[in-house]
């Protein structure tokens, strides 16, 4: 085993690439070398080249993780470049004592402004008059849908987190209602800087216009919209989710459709990604879907990196890790 100097980060990615824009920003931290390893190679290459750095850096999705994690016994922390960590067994990490940190909300407002484009796209039916104007037919065809505004809609947002926070925020002034609900724990400060109000869940999605989802993806939330779910939703609401596909029971939020048991729904994820052809959503003129590209932006990459680079400068120093993901 190479031996490996303990103030090392780990980045573990394809070919084992630099990626100068990490390195240029470890050259500025005290004590702080990156080694980039091979995502590719065997697993005892892998904790061979690995040693005994206390931070992992993903730059892709392994194989096994735990596998891997097993046998490296001085590892304090897995950090990953996502939002989302639902592709890692954060528990069993826990339990080996790893912490697993994510991008620190750094496409947080990314994704809320694509929530507030999706709706305002689904309410004045934005792709039926792009196509229309660009087909030729100008306002004829554009279906006999009725078009909406913001103003007087109650928005319910499923998840007040970072994303929510900020959608609430961003929905002040166009005259609308925005409530949430959440289990988590927020101070007063916080919640009534979002503008936001708190209401039970069930009362939520029984008087929303808008309901949108704004949750990780764990075993408590997979699956979490249902049936039951959309049961209880206006005809004249529009679903979106913005955050991952798995919340939601697809099957359910089809039938909730084709029954127009709901009215639109706007998605940038779907249960399987990318969606199948023969998806009956990719047919339907009352769903919007993009392809979970809600994150993309250039001002999150620059976001991103100094967060990681700080948070391996943390534990490499003693500290403790920010922006740690829960083991739920």
């Amino acid at each position: 085993m190479i031996d490996q100097d303990r103030s090392t980060a780990l980045v573990l990615n394809q070919g084992g690439h630099p990626m100068p824009s990490l390195v240029e920003l470890a050259e500025r931290e005290d004590d702080l070398q990156l080694r980039f390893v091979d995502n590719q190679l065997s697993l005892n290459e892998q904790v061979n080249q690995c040693g005994e750095a206390p931070v992992l850096i993903l730059g892709g999705k392994p194989d096994d993780t735990l596998a891997l994690v097993r046998r490296l016994p001085k590892l304090k922390l897995i950090q990953v470049f996502s939002a989302g960590t639902d592709w890692l067994d954060v528990s069993a990490l826990a339990q080996l004592g790893v912490a697993v940190a994510d991008n620190n909300g750094a496409n947080a407002v990314a994704v809320a402004e694509q929530t507030i484009a999706m709706l305002c796209a689904v309410y004045r039916q934005l792709d039926q008059q792009f196509q229309s104007a660009k087909t030729g037919t100008w306002q004829q065809g554009l279906g006999d849908r009725p078009w909406h505004t913001f103003e007087n809609k109650r928005i319910g947002l499923v998840g007040l987190g970072r994303i929510g926070s900020r959608v609430a925020k961003r929905l002040a002034g166009w005259e609308c209602e925005v409530i949430f609900h959440d289990t988590a724990p927020f101070d007063e400060d916080y919640i009534r800087a979002t503008g936001a109000r708190a209401i039970p869940f069930d009362e939520l999605l029984q008087s929303a216009d808008v309901v949108s989802l704004h949750v990780p993806l764990n075993h408590l939330t997979r699956g979490m919209f249902s049936e039951r779910e959309f049961g209880l939703m206006k005809k004249t609401a529009v679903f979106l989710n913005t955050c991952r596909g798995p919340v939601v029971d697809e099957s359910a939020l089809i039938h909730a459709l084709q029954e127009d048991r709901i009215f639109a729904a706007g998605l940038d994820v779907t249960e399987v990604e990318p969606i199948q052809s023969d998806n009956p959503l990719l047919t339907m003129s009352n769903v919007l879907i993009t392809p979970h590209l809600a994150t993309r932006a250039e001002e999150v990459s620059e976001k991103i990196n100094p967060h990681i680079i700080a948070n391996a400068a943390r534990v490499i120093r003693g500290e403790a890790p920010t922006s740690v993901v829960s083991p739920v």
